[in-house]
């Protein structure tokens, strides 16, 4: 009877998340009327009405905001359903809600409009984002029909905040569970018989609770099922059943792998990408690159998206990196492959990126078929590579004699990129403006681009016989020019256009200038040169962030000449200190 009890119970707080997640809602506990203890995941709408609001979300103890970056009204029903409404009104792009202060969570988000949480669209990473605060989105949320009477409308007691608790309570005490899991690690040594020696341990589940993720097999007439894991994962196994019931877990470094594998195993995908993103923290640990390449083909085979992204991000970043260290010529032909379709990928200039790719083919010698070579080779933005390298690429290329028509060919598609006018090449059937091979990747070689290093280094005077600290921000290296051809293809040589590269540290340094910086440090890539006669030519600019001269953190754009930077919870990857240099990358490409 205890048991069945326990069952009906179980039964009873199912039901009840289910209720609370599919019936239509309206909030009968009003923002400011009761405030619960914020999950991770749950959003709010701020600074408008009961209905309307900037819309924020909390993350690893904090509430941040969203950026406004493609958002619609799939993202905004997400939001309304998640509390509780109807559905959405409309998205609220500019308003002002109120002071933000904290970070932005979330940018380029992509939603269905069916998830029920927002967290669970797609998006890069948390906190990745190249928007100022200006950019915060907001939502109005539909309430119950004006045609409804009181009577009539519906309101849902949502009591459902504590049914994970409770749901990890009934793990916990064992209380009617009818699945027994056995966990069974090998130890190395051997038995007196000559069988591997095993240790393992048991768990006793809830077959209505794994029934959610098929890959454990808790059919009806099936009792127990054996798992074999390495004994370094053995201790997290409970933690990642209690995970079912309950959606929490601590989560560490050392622990992060192992839940990633079984989260994988067992079909636990939300999981799986959370703890995927965790690895994106200690990508920047190992200089001999062995780590990020191991991490990279674990990904691959384990089909997470979100961990390969992360991966291949960093590589992109670091190329240069890369390629003079132990694990260059241990790349697999599909991530080498995968490095070269990118527009991120951060190189001094598209030769030393054709270099890099003969001598990967050459050290590889026979092992990589013609085939393969040619695939790699046509993957190279030949239009890309400056006319004077073109000229001599047939004497210079250790590859062109292997692949003499394929360099031709090449060859003369970039000479013409180079000489024709932008209307004379859209003209050409063969030339796509959407084409990768005629934009350009992120080049740091002169003129294209300038480093800033601010100095912030502490300075002292005396006054009354007091020593005053201050903060020195380095007046005179925050700020450099350079000049860049319009366009990189040769008939634009001698058309120059000059820069000036900022980067404000302080408000004292923004008013200076005459300028409102909306958050510190800001970076701004300005010309004042009039570009209306070359309305074919755009620019997409990046602003680099490199910690402590050693790797690649960070890419963002600029928008409207001017790209923040929002201290270590937002970077892609972390910088101890937030010790990193600027780099003002200049990109023209043809509209």
């Amino acid at each position: 009877m205890l048991a069945q009890r326990n069952l009906f119970f179980l039964w009873l707080l199912l039901l009840l998340l289910h209720v609370s997640g599919s019936a239509r809602k309206f909030n009968l506990f009003r923002q400011g009327e009761r405030n619960p203890l914020p999950q991770e995941g749950d959003v709010r709408l701020f600074g408008g009405s009961v209905s309307e609001g900037r819309v924020e979300i909390y993350h690893e103890g904090n509430w941040g905001t969203v950026c406004d970056d493609g958002w619609d009204m799939a993202e905004a029903q997400v939001v309304c359903r998640q509390l509780h409404f109807p559905g959405a009104k409309s998205v609220v792009i500019g308003k002002n809600y109120g002071k933000a202060s904290g970070p932005i969570w979330l940018d380029d988000l992509t939603c269905k409009g069916t998830e029920n949480h927002l967290f669970t669209c797609t998006f890069k990473s948390w906190g990745t984002t190249d928007c100022s605060h200006k950019e915060d989105v907001g939502v109005i949320c539909a309430t119950t029909g004006t045609n409804l009477t009181v009577s009539d409308s519906t309101r849902s007691l949502d009591h459902s905040i504590s049914l994970s608790d409770e749901l990890g309570q009934i793990f916990d005490s064992g209380n009617g569970c009818d699945f027994l899991i056995s966990v069974q690690s090998a130890t190395g040594n051997r038995e007196e018989d000559g069988t591997p020696e095993m240790v393992g341990t048991t768990i006793c589940t809830h077959k209505i609770i794994l029934s959610q993720f098929p890959l454990f097999n808790a059919s009806e007439g099936r009792t127990s099922i054996t798992v074999p894991i390495s004994q370094f994962c053995q201790p997290h196994f409970t933690s990642f059943i209690r995970y079912i019931y309950t959606r929490k877990v601590d989560v560490t470094f050392s622990s992060a792998q192992c839940l990633h594998w079984i989260a994988y195993t067992f079909g636990v995908e939300q999981l799986m990408e959370d703890t995927g993103r965790l690895f994106s923290k200690i990508l920047p640990e190992d200089p001999l690159f062995n780590t990020q390449v191991s991490l990279y083909e674990y990904a691959e085979e384990t089909g997470d998206l979100v961990l390969q992204e992360n991966c291949i991000q960093y590589l992109a970043w670091n190329y240069q990196n890369l390629t003079r260290s132990p694990a260059w010529t241990h790349l697999s032909v599909n991530l080498l492959g995968s490095l070269l379709t990118r527009s991120d990928l951060v190189v001094p200039d598209e030769y030393f990126l054709l270099q890099t790719v003969e001598s990967w083919i050459t050290e590889k010698g026979n092992s990589t078929s013609l085939e393969t070579q040619l695939d790699l080779l046509n993957r190279i933005r030949f239009p890309m590579i400056p006319a004077e390298t073109l000229y001599d690429l047939e004497d210079i290329s250790s590859l062109y004699s292997t692949h003499k028509n394929m360099y031709r060919e090449k060859i003369l598609e970039a000479f013409q990129f180079n000489v024709l006018l932008f209307s004379n090449l859209t003209s050409n059937p063969k030339f796509s403006r959407e084409d990768d091979r005629f934009h350009p990747r992120v080049y740091t070689s002169k003129p294209w681009s300038t480093v800033i290093i601010p100095d912030n280094k502490s300075s002292h005077f005396q006054y009354g016989g007091r020593d005053y600290g201050y903060q020195n921000y380095g007046y005179q290296t925050s700020t450099k020019s350079l000049s860049t051809p319009v366009h990189n293809s040769l008939i634009f040589k001698r058309n120059m256009v000059n820069w000036q590269a900022d980067v404000f540290k302080n408000q004292y340094e923004c008013s200076n200038r005459g300028l409102r910086c909306d958050s510190l440090p800001m970076a701004r890539l300005n010309t004042y040169d009039r570009l209306t006669d070359q309305s074919n030519v755009i620019f997409r600019n990046r602003l680099l962030l490199m910690c402590q001269g050693k790797y690649i953190v960070h890419v963002q754009d600029f928008k409207d000449n001017v790209a923040y930077v929002n201290g270590s919870q937002v970077l892609t990857y972390p910088c101890p200190d937030d010790r990193y240099t600027y780099r003002f990358v200049v990109r023209p490409e043809y509209a």
